[in-house]
């Protein structure tokens, strides 16, 4: 077990001195877990860590304009700090302003539910009833699927930027700014951005304020006082076309904005959109704030900085803080982020990777706590951009935000978990629908929990013993007087999401075994579902979930589940032909397939070597009960040999980085991490893209589910930005930014970023019964640091 490493209350104070913060310290110091080794007890200089991976921009990055958020609210800035001109932005990268509880549906008045979307399947001499679709043309036949999959959605609350006006009164064009520089103070969470109009310097800060969902931001220039220069606030529909950018600026009689109150320098207001509604406040002090349009607000100000606070919320807002006590809490509460989580330090490392990699687990870090700390699984874009309306997929949550546990920061993972407690009733209903005991988690949804048919949804399954997974880890993280707390708040949860595994499995009369499947998709998910049995990882992980509940009812003084242990003792190992682990038990010859014409080349629809290579995850996210160590490595070199690695997403190389450590090889693990491939560049934000080959694009970004409709999205009204906000689909383009031959969906992936954390976290902490400080990492070249992080399972 690792040694706790305190920091004193004097060590903070004079932290927080330094950055010009006061702060309010809590009784008690602040404990986390330290990785074991001759380096860890050298303290490492958290400030100077974090400050030296700053973004820094001197233009656009058409593909990652920086991001603000608190969790709860994410604000995605231009080059100007605001939302000002989105032209020189890719198509795919909106402006938006997203928020974990904004979420609206389009008018339904068929009345269409989720049993409008469901066909009977014959399973082992029973019907039952699953949202599936055996392509996307069949969908576009089924009004009942495309609603059910586009609602709820998540919209865009409004666009806050700057009003710049030319000397004759025109808006200011992009090209007519200059000297840009900007700088997103990670310690801070502040974003300064400076450029130069009409021989004028501008000065822009903004933030996002903890607690209430507010951007506050402030603008210094002689522009100001002359009338040329104020902040707009405006607000849009909701178009048709969701992804990735739900904006509709074309039809303002299709939503509405009302005053509800007015005082000086206050304005509050309320918005409709079909059934959906949304608060907001307009504060400037000692400034006028002034209707542009039916949707719209501009804020002036006759001195030279102008101080504009924008609050969203679902109900009726809070009272606006002070702008000084507004920003001491925003930079209290990053400080308080960075100081109290784990922390890995490189410097000294003459590995010449080490920087990059020290700068990815940085703004990783920053990037999760924007996009995946909210009170709702988070979708795999985040709140920067829609993808699958945006969304949750649950069997992406874990890592999205499992990471938090390890790294000292356990709270924001609860933040999101307690989405399960609320739901388990309904989980409950549907596993009863299925003839099952305990709760299925449903894999694709919204807030409502329902699930969103699709070609793989109803049968992925491997999301299922995600909430033991996720309450193991806090578990593990509470310390001896959190862990009662956390056995009896989510004790009801691991039963019966273990519950659901033990009944999902099936005797198989022929071998004696237990069997998973069919119908069931695996992780890697091109294999056909009424044809696939026993997938390999999702055998390790129903295993692991079954066994850790028992754990879970030992911890809690009841007696182990005989009917379980029964399922146990006849669990069948994991599948293998030829000393090789199998992905699925139903395609013994899938090796010898992949080493033919698909080798590393896998473009034909019958190529299955491609996709997640999941069985690697058996020993490496898991701990590897029962895996043979031997068997492993080599299937891990044959997959290295066989695989097309172009068609692989950011979070299998983290992943794969884990399998590696696991099998003692820390050189190949940080190579994984470095991989060479489209999906694996972390930009100057540090956030991955999302690109795939156009063999099977298609597949990832359906165009017929009802949503592509004639889309409404344009340019805001009287925004400084002439230039369209309307995507094209991702096929459209011949040639976009990865080169011919590649289609990019999406800017972001983030399951890339956290997935990067927990495999750093193994890297450089181990695991339970591991010897020895970061395993995986070479002892020559890299020097490693750590606090605060505890080991993996």
């Amino acid at each position: 077990m690792m040694r706790p490493i305190l920091f004193s209350r004097r060590r903070l104070m004079l932290t927080a001195a330094a950055a010009g913060v006061s702060m309010a310290l809590p009784a008690a110091g602040l404990a986390a877990g330290a990785a074991p080794g001759p380096t860890a007890g050298t303290r490492i200089d958290r400030r100077a860590l974090v400050g030296r991976h700053n973004p820094v921009l001197t233009r656009p990055d058409p593909s990652a304009p920086l991001m603000l958020g608190n969790g709860s609210i994410g604000f995605t800035a231009d080059i100007t700090g605001l939302q000002t001109f989105t032209e020189p932005y890719s198509k795919i990268a909106p402006l938006l302003t997203e928020a974990q509880w904004a979420w609206h549906s389009f008018p339904n008045p068929e009345g269409y539910t989720v049993r409008d979307t469901q066909v009977d399947i014959a399973v082992r001499g029973h019907t039952r009833r699953y949202g599936y679709i055996k392509d996307w043309a069949d969908a576009a036949k089924n009004p009942a699927v495309a609603w059910i999959r586009e609602n709820p959605h998540r919209y865009s609350l409004g666009r806050v930027s700057l009003d710049l006006r030319a000397g004759d009164g025109s808006p200011a064009r992009f090209a007519d700014i200059r000297d840009t520089q900007q700088t997103l103070d990670l310690w801070t969470g502040t974003l300064t951005s400076r450029f130069v109009f009409d021989g004028e310097a501008v000065t822009v800060i903004t933030r996002v304020l903890p607690g209430q969902d507010t951007i506050m931001t402030e603008v210094t220039s002689a522009l100001v006082a002359q009338g040329r220069l104020g902040v707009a606030v405006r607000f849009p529909g909701v178009a048709r076309t969701l992804n990735p950018d739900p904006s509709d600026w074309g039809n303002p009689g299709a939503h509405s904005t009302t005053e509800v109150s007015r005082k000086t320098g206050d304005v509050r207001l309320l918005r409709r959109i079909d059934g959906a509604t949304c608060h907001a406040a307009i504060a400037a002090p000692g400034a006028d704030i002034a209707p542009l349009d039916a949707h719209g607000y501009r804020a002036g100000s006759k001195d030279r900085t102008l101080t504009v606070m924008v609050q969203f919320s679902p109900g009726p807002g809070a009272a606006l803080p002070s702008p000084r006590a507004a920003t001491l809490a925003a930079r209290r509460s990053w400080m308080g982020y960075w100081l109290n989580g784990g922390m890995v330090d490189f410097s000294g490392s003459t590995d010449p990777r080490a920087q990059e990699l020290e700068r990815r687990v940085i703004l990783s870090q920053y990037l999760m706590a924007v996009n995946a700390a909210g009170s709702f699984p988070p979708q795999e874009e985040g709140l920067f951009s829609n993808s699958w309306n945006g969304k949750s997929h649950l069997e992406m949550h874990p890592w999205h935000a499992a990471h938090f546990a390890l790294w000292g920061r356990p709270k924001l993972l609860e933040r999101s978990l307690g989405w399960y407690v609320g739901f388990l009733p309904r989980a409950k209903a549907r596993a009863a629908e299925q003839g099952l005991e305990g709760a299925w988690w449903p894999k694709m949804v919204g807030p409502d929990g329902a699930d969103s048919p699709s070609k793989v949804s109803p049968f992925i399954m491997w999301q299922q013993p995600h909430p033991i997974y996720m309450s193991e880890l806090l578990y593990r993280a509470g310390g001896a007087d959190g862990r009662a707390r956390v056995l009896k708040e989510y004790g009801g949860l691991v039963e019966e999401s273990a519950a659901l595994l033990a009944s999902y499995a099936h005797l198989d009369e022929q071998s004696g075994k237990y069997r998973l499947g069919p119908p069931i998709i695996p992780v890697q998910e091109n294999f056909p579902p009424m044809e696939t049995f026993d997938p390999a990882f999702e055998l390790a992980y129903f295993r692991w979930g079954i066994e850790t509940a028992q754990a879970w009812r030992e911890r809690a003084g009841q007696g182990r589940r005989a009917d379980w242990d029964a399922v146990l003792a006849k669990w069948p190992d994991l599948p293998q032909k030829d000393g090789l682990y199998l992905p699925v038990r139903s395609e013994p010859g899938f090796w010898d397939k992949a080493a033919g014409t698909c080798r590393s080349n896998a473009l034909d629809e019958h190529c299955q070597n491609r996709d997640h290579m999941s069985f690697l995850m058996a020993l490496g996210w898991l701990p590897g009960r029962g895996v043979d160590r031997a068997v492993m490595r080599k299937t891990f070199d044959r997959m290295k040999r066989d695989w097309d690695l172009r068609q692989t997403w950011g979070w299998d190389y983290p992943m794969m980085a884990m399998t590696a450590t696991r099998l003692d090889a820390p050189e190949e693990a940080v190579n994984w991490l470095f991989f060479d491939a489209k999906n694996n560049k972390y930009g100057s934000s540090g956030m991955t893209p999302r690109v795939h080959l156009d063999a099977h694009a298609a597949a990832f970004v359906p165009a017929a589910t009802g949503a592509g409709a004639s889309s409404n999205t344009s340019a805001a009204p009287g925004s400084a930005s002439g230039s369209a906000a309307v995507p094209a689909p991702a096929h459209a383009s011949p040639e976009g930014p990865d080169g011919p031959g590649y289609q990019r969906a999406a800017e972001t992936y983030f399951p890339s970023n956290g997935g990067l954390l927990l495999a750093v976290a193994l890297m450089a902490c181990g695991w339970d019964g591991q010897g020895g400080a970061a395993p995986g990492f070479p002892k020559n070249g890299w020097k490693v640091r750590v606090e605060g992080i505890l080991p993996s399972l």
